[in-house]
């Protein structure tokens, strides 16, 4: 396959897997203002824009925040990399440059999702914004049927080893805002906001069942890391991102019999996280470890395209 070719698969991974993300970040975000801790939804979608990244972005428009002008931000601007509009274009460019490497159906569920979003004008009221991102979502797990329905061979493997780069990504973000910005000060730890704010976050990656499933008991702040950082079995867990990097790389490498330093990288990782527990994590400090982890998964995503020539 030739490099560019690869490039734009593991881009479409990337994009798909960011969109989804930013539609539920979305959806809970209004869901948490909604609640009534903060009438003016000011802290809840301020804390949307850190986890992707676009608070500094935000404000250079110069724009009061509100909760209109966030939702507008993280779904239809098109300066914003990280909004749904913007992933989902970068898709759909990457699948028509691959077009010879995808099935119709991988197609077809990128083009319908754009093609739901291209033309929108405003995000319109929460409810509206709410069936945007519903219908949205569909579209996207559309996507992902249609790529478990492919061939397991390269052009299959490299969307999925963009999923699973961009998944952890995500994810660490997620909690790194959570145990570092999100409350807000003289509100209690353990509390009801901090209670319906964890709640949001598993909302955020549909792991309200599993937390359930897996503990007994309320929920518990370090419980919730438990789950999306080492338990393998969640598959937005961050363990199972680093799980499937390993996974996808070792496809490569034994249909090419060779290895890279992604291959190391990734490998080195997972080892270190098999050797973990929330414990330790949060005794050594978890805003350090989840900040080491986005650094690390930034470094693997270098080293992949450095070894697949990229470009």
């Amino acid at each position: 396959m030739l490099s560019r070719t690869a490039a734009h698969l593991y881009w479409i991974g990337r994009f798909m897997e960011r969109a989804e993300f930013a539609c539920r970040l979305v959806e809970a975000t209004i869901r948490l203002s909604a609640l009534g801790h903060d009438p003016q939804g000011g802290q809840a979608w301020r804390s949307a824009l850190s986890v992707v990244g676009a608070e500094g972005a935000f404000g250079e428009e110069s724009e009061p925040l509100t909760p209109f002008s966030a939702r507008r931000f993280l779904t239809l601007d098109d300066e914003n990399p990280s909004s749904i509009r913007s992933c989902l274009a970068g898709a759909r460019d990457n699948a028509r440059a691959a077009r010879t490497a995808i099935t119709v159906e991988v197609w077809q569920a990128i083009n319908r999702a754009w093609l739901i979003i291209r033309d929108r004008a405003s995000p319109g009221g929460a409810q509206a914004t709410l069936n945007l991102v519903e219908e949205l979502k569909a579209e996207i797990r559309g996507f992902e049927g249609a790529l478990g329905r492919m061939l397991r061979t390269e052009g299959n493997w490299f969307m999925h080893l963009g999923s699973s780069i961009e998944r952890g990504d995500n994810t660490a973000r997620l909690l790194d805002v959570k145990y570092y910005l999100l409350l807000p000060p003289g509100e209690a730890v353990g509390g009801t906001l901090d209670r319906d704010q964890w709640t949001t976050i598993l909302q955020i990656v549909s792991a309200r069942t599993a937390y359930r499933h897996l503990y007994q008991g309320p929920l518990q702040p370090w419980l919730v890391g438990d789950l999306l950082i080492l338990r393998g079995e969640m598959p937005r867990s961050l363990t199972a991102s680093a799980e499937e990097t390993v996974t996808h790389l070792g496809a490569f490498a034994a249909r090419s019999g060779r290895q890279g330093a992604a291959d190391r990288r990734a490998r080195q990782r997972l080892s270190r996280m098999q050797d973990l527990n929330i414990e330790t994590i949060i005794q050594n400090g978890l805003h350090e470890w989840l900040q080491a982890y986005i650094a690390e998964n930034a470094a693997i995503d270098r080293a992949i395209a450095e070894q697949f020539r990229f470009g």
